[in-house]
C-alpha cells in the first residue's frame, strides 16, 4: 500500500472526474507547478495506483438502450473448465464485464443490447449456448450513478 497525502488524493479525484487532464492543468487547479504535478502523477502510475485511462461511452447515443446484469450458475463445474467458459463469454461483443463471484451465482455479466428483443437474441443465441451454462437470472438496469470509489 502506498502512502497518499491530501495532494495525491486531490490529484486522483481530478483524474477520476476527467482522465484527460494534463499535469499542467492539474497543477493549476491544485496550486502546484507542472513538474511537481507530473512527478506526483508519475509516482502514482509507477506504484500502480493509476493504471491507464478509462473511456466512458454514452451507450444510449451509440444505440444500446438496454443494459442487463446476468447471474450465471454453471451446471457442470467438473466437466467444463472455468477457463473455457471465460474464453467463450469474453468473445461475445455485447458482454462488457465478466465477474467471477462467490455466492448464488458463479459469474455476473454486464450485457448491453439495442432493445429487449436484441437482448433476447443475445441471451438465446450466445449466452445460453456457452459451455456449462445452467441457471441464468437477468436484472435490467433502470438507472445508474457513477461513483469514483474511496480515495482514502
Amino acid at each position: 500500500m502506498i502512502n497518499l497525502d491530501d495532494t495525491d488524493r486531490n490529484i486522483l479525484r481530478a483524474l477520476a472526474d476527467d482522465a484527460t487532464l494534463s499535469a499542467g492543468e492539474i497543477g493549476r487547479r491544485l496550486g502546484l507547478s507542472q513538474s511537481a504535478s507530473w512527478r506526483r502523477i508519475k509516482r502514482l502510475q509507477d506504484s500502480d495506483v493509476l493504471s491507464g485511462q478509462r473511456l466512458d461511452l454514452d451507450l444510449q447515443k451509440l444505440g444500446f438502450g438496454v443494459t442487463v446484469f446476468l447471474g450465471i450458475k454453471l451446471a457442470t463445474k467438473g466437466r467444463v473448465s472455468l477457463d473455457d467458459f471465460e474464453r467463450a463469454v469474453i468473445a461475445i461483443p455485447e458482454v462488457q464485464t465478466v465477474q467471477h463471484v462467490l455466492g448464488l451465482y458463479d459469474y455476473r455479466l454486464r450485457v448491453v443490447a439495442r432493445d429487449i428483443s436484441d437482448f433476447e437474441r443475445i441471451l438465446r443465441r450466445r449466452v445460453m449456448t456457452l459451455p456449462g451454462v445452467g441457471n441464468v437470472e437477468a436484472n435490467v438496469l433502470l438507472s445508474e450513478e457513477r461513483l469514483i470509489g474511496p480515495i482514502g
